[in-house]
């Protein structure tokens, strides 16, 4: 651009309200303008090319994406921003209802999706489903499936929108609105991109364009001689411990790649300075000189490739082996009157979270030690800990995490990966660091869910009862290990689904790779297996001739059955109850699709339905390995209950749900509660927020805590367990068969945060390890869940449309029915992507343009059944459901599919040229069939 272009000008802007004059270039994006400029953070960054939404305003009441309007477009235009919605302190109605409703998970989207409703309500007062869906689908959201938002939306008009406030020892079981709401509702909310240093300096990432290479640093003296604003030029011999991993061993992956890199996006160097002087350095003035070589880039090519290893220690480029064995497989196959048999494969899933990666890192004094704190958006603050202080090689509690709020996660921020590239930048500079990643080096850096290639038998007898599985799945794990090993051996353990199987073999291998990394996503591999053998399923009761749910009902493990590994299940064994819930739909469903597809054809129209159903279990937690949670809380002296909350929140509620369990447990209310979340100087390890294991292994923690708590103040009070508490300010009362007795709390001695009886909380699950054949006990409980999918293909175009979602939970005990209504609908959400468009191809669809993920026009009515068979274990009988919510929906999907126009889409997304070639073959097929006949 020219100089006169560029040149600062002074433009105006009618700013929520309010006069500002903005002296900046006027080709700048809205976007910086307001966060860099104005300090506006509200407005959120997930692409900063309008592929996302998150950036929503209004301009002249007007949605527009900031990211891609230049400023001098709203020279003297009204600019409306999320910060303007509320007004002297108070919501405004449709804040007040995204509220209520839980219409914000992370939110990381909300601002942009309150401004696109905005523009909605003032064209529309009383709008329709429709035109809500038509209004918002420009701003993606990865977390709610959409439903709650629309009904948000639709409940301005009509809604009262009062939060219920529960009394003492009533918080579990209510629909408690997000403690965390009001801050992400009026952008309040501090994500890893909003808050930082003034005087940070700008880290920028060099990757390698190669999936594979070798390469020779230039002259680095002669770089920075001409660029004299780079402050400093980082390179593998600068990180004191230069490997890094989510285990203990292998430690595989390097901070910067040192002569050789095994991906695209791995990094290589570091370069440091202001923002605009170190983003204006063009890729090709960096020194280094690539030699590419031939990539491994499938399963297929690593396991072939005799001698030709990606890490050493890795014979045959497998990264470890998993096994369940149980019975005898050639006895189960001698007993089977009907065998099913195929093979699928499925390709990378990238988990899409708004927020890109983005933090700082800084060296602070503390009483003449230095220390360095990482501000950033992570899932597990104390794995963080511990890593930045292995590369940096100092002792752990020499580093301070201090979690961002994170926009959305999945699994995908359970790796270190922006973390010890600030630590190293910020330790040896000693000032502050900052980056943000591109929305595509985030896709290309950061772990996605595991390709596969699954070969499965299943066999069943003449009166449909199964007799056998022989399971065998690939699971490409990328360049580096991640989350691999949980992968390989979580799956052999779920491989039968949620049912009965006397003879199993289950046998997988996670494969290196040149290809990006594979790590943890919402599932650790389970819904891929999901998806062979519930489509294994399906055939087999049709070889049966048995419906299909009522196939799944017979077979359906009960409480006194023994599990794929051995293990006896005792209590909270919930599939019949939830595929019991699903009888009415899947009845009606079957009478609907059967009607519609005889009119369609009578009428010669290309679209057909289908139903399908497809059930899910999931073991809550680790697997097998440790697995504890540390959660403490204290009374202080002003009368407030404060929790210490180390179980993350990345939008699935922890936030929330833990005072409710914490303050039940007290016996105060939860309005009580205030917390401090994830800052490991002040809170203890509660584990990684993985695995579905929060609400169940630190929902026990908190609420032991609370108990311990309890006891304390009882004794202080005198009285007996079944006394009630009361807090009036500072006065504590107690009150047993009439008696009342009081203690001031401001006379008590406390400590310096003010705390005067501080209870711990701490809780690992049971378990036992598995042996050589995998057989011992995982997990100490599981989720299950089933639904029923209806859609409709058009067999001309391969198009899908999911119709209608019916999915039954599981749950223990819903500790927030809204929330568990919220995960559910989210999980369908990612479900539906993955069966039907999200294909990852690092180099091609590193964006949210190419990539595709559920919008609002693709997610269908979804109802939910909460099944509630408690687990004694459990926290008020509460278990877990983030992960479980998504498993089911894919199979389901890809079932009524073949229902629909009867073929079986084995290579996964069924994306409409996928299916519209089944289609044809299959027409093809039927064709050959008549001539032979």
């Amino acid at each position: 651009m020219s100089a006169e272009i560029q040149a600062l000008q002074t433009i105006r802007l009618h700013l929520n309200g309010k006069t500002v004059d903005v002296v900046t270039a006027p080709t700048k994006r809205l976007s910086d303008v307001l966060r860099d400029d104005l300090g506006l953070t509200g407005t959120k960054i997930g692409c900063h090319a309008g592929d996302c939404g998150a950036c929503t305003v209004l301009l002249d009441g007007e949605q527009v994406c900031a990211c891609i309007t230049a400023t001098a477009q709203c020279a003297n235009r009204a600019v409306t921003t999320v910060e303007g919605l509320a007004q002297d302190g108070q919501l405004n109605r449709l804040q007040q209802a995204f509220l209520a409703h839980g219409a914000a998970q992370c939110g990381i989207c909300t601002p942009g999706m309150l401004m696109a409703a905005t523009d909605v309500l003032q064209r529309y007062p009383d709008p329709t489903e429709q035109q809500v869906q038509d209004g918002l689908g420009g701003v993606l959201c990865r977390c709610t499936g959409y439903r709650k938002i629309v009904e948000a939306v639709l409940a301005v008009a009509h809604g009262q929108f009062n939060s219920p406030q529960p009394e003492a020892g009533q918080a579990v079981g209510a629909r408690l609105a997000r403690l965390d709401g009001k801050a992400k509702i009026t952008g309040a909310e501090k994500f890893g991109a909003d808050q930082f240093p003034k005087d940070c300096l700008w880290m920028r990432t060099v990757r390698s364009p190669h999936a594979r290479a070798t390469f020779t640093l230039g002259d680095l003296d002669t770089f920075k001689r001409r660029y004299p604003e780079v402050v400093a030029v980082f390179t593998a011999k600068d990180v004191p411990e230069n490997s890094f991993s989510v285990f203990a061993e292998p430690k595989d992956q390097p901070v910067l790649a040192d002569s050789h890199v095994r991906m695209r996006g791995e990094a290589v160097m570091l370069i440091v300075g202001p923002m605009d002087a170190v983003q204006a350095i063009p890729e090709s003035a960096i020194p280094i000189m690539w030699r590419p070589e031939a990539a491994l880039d499938t399963s297929e090519k690593a396991l072939t490739a005799t001698g030709d290893l990606l890490h050493e220690f890795a014979p045959e480029n497998v990264l470890c082996r998993g096994r369940v064995a149980k019975g005898d497989i050639e006895k189960g196959i001698r007993q089977s009157a009907f065998v099913a048999e195929d093979e699928y494969r499925t390709g990378y899933v990238e988990h899409a979270y708004i927020e890109p990666e983005a933090g700082y890192a800084e060296v602070f004094d503390d009483q003449g030690e230095q220390r360095i704190r990482v501000f950033t958006c992570t899932q597990t603050p104390v794995m963080d800990r511990d890593e930045v202080a292995r590369v940096l090689k100092l002792p752990k509690h020499a580093v301070h995490i201090v979690p961002s709020a994170i926009g959305g996660g999945f699994g995908g921020k359970l790796d270190v990966a922006i973390q010890p590239l600030l630590a190293v930048a910020a330790w040896h500079l000693k000032r502050p660091v900052r980056a943000v990643y591109t929305r595509t080096e985030s896709m290309q850096s950061t772990t996605k869910r595991h390709p596969s290639r699954i070969r499965a038998r299943y066999g069943c007898d003449a009166e449909g009862n199964l007799t056998v599985l022989d399971f065998h799945g690939d699971f490409n794990t990328g360049a580096y290990a991640s989350w691999g090993s949980t992968v390989a051996n979580r799956v052999p353990v779920h491989s039968t689904g949620p049912y009965f199987v006397p003879h199993l073999r289950a046998l997988t291998r996670a494969v290196y790779t040149n290809n990006a990394i594979s790590g943890a996503f919402r599932g650790f591999g389970v819904p891929q297996a999901h998806i062979v053998t519930e489509a294994l399923l399906d055939e087999l009761a049709e070889k049966v001739g048995m419906d299909k749910l009522a196939f799944r009902l017979k077979n359906a493990i009960r409480a006194g059955q023994a599990t794929a590994t051995g293990q006896v299940l005792t209590a909270s064994v919930g599939m019949v109850p939830c595929l019991q819930a699903l009888q009415p739909a899947w009845q009606a469903g079957l009478a609907m699709v059967a009607a519609f597809n005889e009119q369609a054809a009578t009428e010669g129209r290309a679209q057909r339905r289908g139903v399908g159903i497809a059930s899910m279990w999931y073991g809550i937690g680790n697997t097998v390995i440790a697995n504890p949670s540390t959660m403490t809380g204290a009374l202080r002296s002003n009368g407030r209950l404060f929790l210490y909350n180390g179980a993350q929140e990345i939008g699935q509620g922890t936030f929330t749900i833990m005072p409710q369990l914490f303050a039940d447990a007290v016996g105060l209310p939860v309005a009580l509660v205030d917390q401090v979340m994830g800052d490991t100087d002040l809170t203890e390890d509660a584990g990684k927020t993985s695995a579905s294991r929060q609400t169940f292994v630190s929902g026990n923690a908190a609420k032991f805590a609370g108990e311990d708590i309890r006891r304390q103040l009882l004794q202080l009070l005198g009285l007996g367990q079944h006394a009630r508490l009361r807090i009036n300010g500072t006065a504590l009362t107690g009150v047993e068969n009439g008696v009342e007795k009081h203690i001031d709390l401001a006379t008590l001695p406390a400590g310096a945060q003010g705390d005067i009886v501080s209870g711990r909380g701490y809780f690992n699950p049971p378990t036992v390890p598995l042996d050589a054949d995998g057989q011992g006990v995982p997990y100490a409980t599981y989720g299950f869940a089933a639904q029923v999918a209806e859609v409709e293909v058009d067999v001309e175009l391969g198009t899908v449309k999911v119709l209608h979602i019916h999915a039954a939970h599981d749950v223990g005990r819903a500790i927030n029915p809204t929330q568990v209504e919220g995960q559910i609908h989210g999980g369908v959400a990612q479900g539906l992507g993955l069966a039907l468009m999200e294909e990852y191809i690092s180099g091609r669809t590193d964006n949210l343009h190419d990539y595709m993920i559920p919008t609002f026009g693709d997610i269908p009515p979804i109802t939910v059944h909460i099944i509630e068979d408690a687990e004694p274990l459990g926290p008020y009988g509460a278990k877990g459901v983030g992960e479980p919510a998504l498993v089911a929906t894919a199979p389901a999907i890809l079932n009524a599919i073949h229902d629909a126009v009867g073929v079986r889409i084995r290579q996964i997304p069924a994306t409409p040229d996928r299916v519209r070639l089944a289609i044809l073959a299959q027409q093809n097929a039927a064709s050959d069939r008549n001539v032979n006949a």
